[in-house]
């Protein structure tokens, strides 16, 4: 258990009040990891903004879960595993890929395992990867602007990761069927 608060829209701070409110509007609910986040009004805006921008970028709705599923699971985040299993579910996302990333086991489209693979390597080697981990992502059918795209990804999820290790954020009741503990 954490002593990190669960804000609503009466305890938050004055400045988080209104992303509070964005977060409800968007999710018809204010998830946990939002609430932890509402402590410091900066921290919650800059993860609204890059959660929009990640999502308006050139991936797809199956890629985006392989970027985000990706870096969760390789993060151990308790809580965004199973969020991102309700949400590629929300998405349409097959559970078969859902499924490949929560247990990382092989993709079944070598396109999206190319996806995982890189985002692993900028993960792993902090964004030092090297001209075979770029060749083989190009090789793939990717390009700079996805090279790119998946450091936005990195950036948003460490942002939520980190906070939900140090908080132990709680999860969200709708997410619980999708528990998930690291196989390592």
């Amino acid at each position: 258990m954490s002593d990190f608060t669960l804000h609503d829209k009466t305890s938050a701070p004055e400045a988080s009040k209104a992303l509070l409110d964005k977060s409800e509007k968007g999710f018809g609910r204010i998830p946990g990891l939002h609430k932890v986040m509402a402590e410091a009004p900066g921290l919650l805006d800059g993860y609204q903004v890059l959660h929009g921008l990640f999502q308006d970028s050139s991936f797809n709705a199956d890629e985006l879960t392989v970027v985000w599923q990706t870096i969760n699971v390789e993060h151990a985040c308790h809580y965004c595993v199973p969020a991102h299993t309700g949400i590629a579910k929300m998405m349409k996302v097959s559970d078969e890929i859902t499924e490949a990333l929560r247990n990382e086991t092989p993709l079944p489209d070598s396109k999206l395992e190319a996806l995982r693979t890189f985002t692993l390597a900028m993960v792993r080697k902090r964004g030092e990867v090297d001209k075979a981990d770029l060749d083989a992502f190009y090789a793939a059918g990717y390009a700079q602007r996805q090279v790119l795209e998946v450091i936005l990804g990195l950036a948003q999820k460490v942002m939520s990761n980190y906070t939900n290790h140090v908080a132990k954020t709680p999860v969200d009741e709708v997410f619980r069927q999708y528990e998930w503990h690291p196989a390592k």
